[in-house]
Parts: structure tokens; sequence; C-alpha cells
């Protein structure tokens, strides 16, 4: 990759793929793995640098503040909520992130859960374990070609679910009010007028939403209540978009048939939430765009953008715009 040698360090807060660390490097960059992600520590360690690159962790206002000649934050992947914007702004710190670069992996793991809800995988598994020979005259297995696929939020993630649940000749029922009509005939997913109507009609719902103010809590009790009973629930997306407590009463009444979980509100379960030992839920620590193939896309992605900033360059990506004009200069 051709780019101007920059000076300067860039603090590596959780570990990004081999192929992004080596553009870093290749530009020039001093790289400083990150000994925590709380907030001191963060503002700690930041203090002197020019460049960080976070996941899920984000970047707290702690470390904006302590960090007087930072000038961009890279997040590997989409969702920028954990980070300060508004303060990174302020500053003069551009923020990029890498919608797209691991879709096609995530939404393989939508289906995925789909799947092994669908056909009782983990049951299956534990009932052969467990010499269950009328396990197979118990179970509820569900055809997946046929039914409505209803994805909530239509972007990069979104789209690329669709393609795979067409593939399977499901029908695609996407919600998505800001993306154009082009992006469902391209896909061949029909344009659901609302999400309660979405719900109403689908399946299987795919929750595909970046976290914000607006979308935190947006599947609750009422939502719940108005999907089709026996339906699966999905979500590889932000697990604040689910109320988990009325997610969790919804299953232990029989009114979902399961639910297909990668992401959760805090970093974990707690040790007692009661989806811990539902039956009706399949778990997985976010994991989704976890494969090699998307983790090499996005590192390098995201490691362009940042040498991008660095060099004076207006990068893709960028998602705080207003403040190219004011950002912060070497």
């Amino acid at each position: 990759m051709a780019t101007s040698p920059l000076a300067g360090s860039c603090l590596v807060i959780q570990p990004i793929h081999a192929a992004g660390l080596a553009r870093l490097r290749e530009a020039g960059l001093t790289l400083r793995s990150a000994s925590g992600i709380d907030p001191m520590t963060l503002a700690r360690e930041a203090a002197d640098c020019v460049a960080a690159v976070t996941r899920s962790a984000g970047f707290p206002a702690e470390a904006v503040a302590a960090a007087p000649r930072l000038r961009v934050i890279g997040v590997h992947g989409t969702g920028t909520d954990p980070v300060a914007l508004g303060p990174a702004t302020q500053a003069g710190i551009a923020v990029v992130n890498t919608p797209g670069a691991n879709a096609r992996s995530v939404a393989e793991h939508a289906l995925a859960l789909a799947f092994a809800l669908a056909k009782a995988v983990p049951s299956a598994d534990r009932a052969v374990r467990a010499d269950d020979h009328g396990f197979k005259y118990a179970a509820r297995l569900v055809e997946l070609n046929g039914l409505t696929l209803g994805l909530v939020g239509f972007g990069a993630i979104g789209q690329a679910t669709a393609r795979l649940g067409a593939a399977l000749g499901m029908r695609v029922l996407a919600y998505g009010p800001t993306r154009p009509a082009a992006d469902f005939a391209a896909v061949g997913a029909a344009r659901a007028p609302s999400l309660h109507a979405l719900l109403e009609q689908a399946d299987v719902v795919s929750l595909h939403l970046p976290l914000t103010a607006g979308t935190r809590g947006l599947i609750g009790q009422a939502e719940l209540s108005r999907m089709k009973a026996g339906a699966f629930l999905i979500n590889t997306a932000r697990g604040a978009l689910v109320d988990e407590a009325a997610l969790a009463d919804a299953l232990a009444e029989g009114r979902l048939a399961g639910a297909g979980l990668d992401v959760f509100a805090g970093d974990a379960l707690p040790p007692d939430h009661p989806l811990r030992t539902e039956p009706r839920a399949i778990l997985t620590p976010h994991i989704a765009g976890s494969t090699e193939a998307a983790l090499a896309r996005t590192a390098e992605a995201v490691a362009d953008r940042i040498v991008a900033v660095l060099a004076g360059r207006r990068p893709e990506g960028l998602v705080n715009p207003d403040v190219w004009a004011q950002r912060r200069h070497g």
C-alpha cells in the first residue's frame, strides 16, 4: 500500500487481525497495545497517541480529554455507540468505522442461528449424548423454505442476509424507512410499511440496526407480543435493541419458539439471567463478524481509514463528517 510515512503512536485497544496491524506499521505508525479497556487506563495510555483503534470497547470521553494529539479514532466494525462521538467531534477528532466489511459473515451467522433454531440443533446434540432416542418424535422441526424472513434494518448486513434468505426460498420482508427503493428491488425484498407490520407477518425476525437513542429497547414486550406465535427472533446487531427480560418471558411462556442471540445489552448476560437457562434460546459470544475473512477485511479497512485521516485525505466511513473542516492537524 503506497502511503507517505507517518509518525506517531496508535493505541490498539482491542486485538485486530495482523493484516490491519501490518498496514498501520507500513504507514510508519508505532503500535501500542492497551493494557486495559477501562476509562482511566485508556486516558493514560492514549495521552500521547495520534490514533486509536477500538472494537466493542469504544473510546470514552475521559480518553478524548486526555489525548491532545489524537487525530483519529478507528472503529473496527460498524457500531459507534461506545465511542464518545460528541466530545471527539468537539475536539476535532475524526471517527471512522467500517460498515459492510463483515456483512457477509454476520449475515451467515444470522442464518446459522435461524437454522440452529429451526432444526433444534443444540437440543438434538444433547439428545444424542443423553441417549434420548425419543427426541426425533417429540421435536418441533421447521423448514425455512417458504417462510417469511423479516429484516429490521436494511443496510449492508440486512441486504446480505436478504440474499441468503432468498436463496433458501424464503419470502424476504424488510423494514428500512430511509433506504431507497432500489435496495429492496436489488435483492427481491418486499418493503414493510412499518415495524409492526413486519413483526406481525414474519416467521423469522432478524435485527440489523445500529444502537441509537431511537433504537434502544426497540423490541420490547409490546413488539414481542405482535410477533407471530411460534416465530424466531435473531439478534446479531446490538443487544440493547431488545428488552432481554421481556424476551425471556416470551420464550418461557412459549409465545416465541426461539431466539438466537449473538449480542447482549451488557458485555455479557448476568450469571442469574433467565436466558442462560432458557432451552429455547441459542446464545453465542458476539462472534458473527469474527470469521478469518471478515476480520482481515475489517482490520485492513479500519487501518486504511486511519492512515487516510493522518495523511490529510478524507476517508471512507467518516462517522462525524462535520469534523472534517475543523479537524486536528499534525
